[in-house]
């Protein structure tokens, strides 16, 4: 299948390559950044970071959308992976982010998640899409909130206690983009 490469002002979204996997595996090794991802907030090792890879170009194979590297176009660097998710037993398709710490503050999850959910809205279709985010996690609040979602209920998986933001296609048209 091939995955469309998205850009933005600063940012390429692209297909996850073999060689991301360094890369990816310190990110989500990192307590900061695992403790909202990954599944009892504990930070992945790199065999755990290689399955996750591998989940996220396998996704785009089953759903026929899935989450990008993100790819930061100053430097080549790659800055974390965000894009469309929708797992079996979800609630819904979801947008989602993760981000390696060097890159956090800088507006990225911002401006990818926005193309993302363009993308989603404009070549996909969708009437609707979701953020799930962890309550203790107030930066990816603040990006929903500025991607124009607004929360909608409280959420439990697995025994996690979470928050759902959501906008629909009604309300993304409307926003000042």
């Amino acid at each position: 299948m091939d995955i469309p490469v998205l850009e933005t002002e600063r940012l390429i979204l692209r297909a996850f390559k073999a060689d991301d996997i360094d890369a990816y595996a310190a990110m989500v090794a990192d307590t900061d950044v695992s403790k909202f991802i990954s599944l009892g907030g504990k930070p992945m090792g790199r065999l755990e970071a290689w399955r996750s890879m591998a989940m996220q170009l396998g996704h785009w194979q089953l759903r026929g959308f899935g989450q990008w590297a993100v790819e930061e176009k100053s430097t080549g660097l790659f800055a974390g992976r965000l894009g469309l998710y929708y797992p079996e037993t979800w609630p819904a398709r979801e947008i989602g982010y993760a981000l390696a710490r060097d890159h956090w503050g800088k507006g990225y999850a911002s401006e990818g998640a926005a193309a993302a959910r363009d993308f989603a809205f404009e070549t996909l279709g969708w009437d609707d899409i979701i953020s799930i985010i962890s309550p203790a996690n107030t930066r990816s609040h603040a990006v929903a909130k500025r991607l124009g979602e607004t929360f909608r209920e409280e959420f439990s998986f697995q025994g996690m206690a979470l928050h759902i933001y959501g906008l629909t296609r009604a309300e993304w048209e409307i926003l000042d983009r």
